[in-house]
């Protein structure tokens, strides 16, 4: 009977140590957190290329430059075509000039046979000759201007495809300057300096580790008791025995079920079908990108 009673408390003591293990957590998952891939946005040499994996960035810090001597010269070639091209406006003043002095001296003469006219000094035919050559003038004057005015325009416009290409290069030297664009730390590198690259290529990966989400996946029966913006508990593993506390945030929830990932536990194992949730949890330098993590609603 000593023994029977000693049994039974044994298994006692099994199913409650059981109980209290299974409800330990209410669901596990792994962390993880925004990675970005920076790539190249122009090809040539890395000249500067000052970062390594563990590096914290700020958004905008200046990393390096790709190699943009090519593409100096030949900005400087665009450079001169277009002032060579502008060399061969004309001078429409200087054009004008012979035609407007003829103008003005046939004005003067009109004046003055209009004068003599009125005082029949003049017959009204030489005052018609004259204002005659006065008309001829404008119209030619006018007809010079229009044709000047149009090798003007046809000359600007030869220039416009050339201060085009020159803004293209300008732009392809701006993003040759690899410029930070996110705040955080370098996860991965992935060129080195004086490594040749070119337009996408992977230059390093970096996330915003000051806090970090962790997915973890729950059943359809948890479901009603989590909502968003809840407070949880999350823990990790300290030691063999013991855990690393946190508090996390409920952030997003799926609002579709999927089938339990292998690499996943939840409480209730046998379920087939579970819900992602997301928990943003404030990273006191201990947690890391892929570390399990187990969670436990308050």
């Amino acid at each position: 009977m000593n023994r029977y009673k000693s049994s039974m408390l044994s298994i006692g003591i099994a199913l409650l140590v059981s109980c209290h293990q299974e409800s330990e957590y209410d669901a596990s998952g792994t962390f993880e957190a925004e990675e970005t891939i920076i790539s190249a946005e122009a090809s040539g040499a890395l000249k500067l290329f000052s970062l390594e994996e563990g590096q914290s960035l700020n958004a905008g810090d200046n990393i390096g430059y790709i190699d943009t001597l090519q593409l100096y010269l030949r900005k400087k070639q665009l450079r001169s075509q277009i002032l060579s091209t502008l060399a061969q406006m004309p001078d429409t003043h200087a054009q004008l000039a012979a035609l407007q002095s003829q103008l003005q001296t046939a004005l003067r003469e009109q004046r003055r046979f209009t004068k003599l006219v009125e005082a029949d000094a003049a017959t009204r035919k030489q005052l018609d000759d004259v204002s005659a050559q006065v008309d001829l003038l404008k119209k030619q004057i006018s007809a010079q201007r229009s044709s000047l005015d149009i090798t003007t325009t046809s000359i600007q416009r030869q220039t416009s495809p050339l201060e085009i290409q020159v803004e293209q290069i300008d732009d392809q030297i701006k993003k040759s300057i690899i410029i930070n664009p996110v705040s955080g730390t370098v996860l991965t590198k992935y060129a080195e300096k004086s490594e040749v690259v070119s337009v996408g290529k992977p230059l390093y990966k970096i996330a915003d580790v000051s806090a970090l989400t962790l997915r973890a996946y729950i059943t359809g029966d948890q479901l009603p008791h989590i909502r968003l913006h809840q407070k949880v508990k999350v823990l990790t593993d300290k030691t063999a025995d013991t855990y690393q506390q946190h508090e996390g945030i409920v952030s997003w929830i799926s609002d579709k079920a999927e089938f339990t990932p292998k690499t996943i536990q939840t409480k209730d194992e046998r379920a087939n079908l579970v819900y992602a949730v997301k928990i943003r949890v404030r990273n006191d330098g201990y947690l890391k990108i892929g570390m399990y993590g187990e969670v436990k609603f308050l």
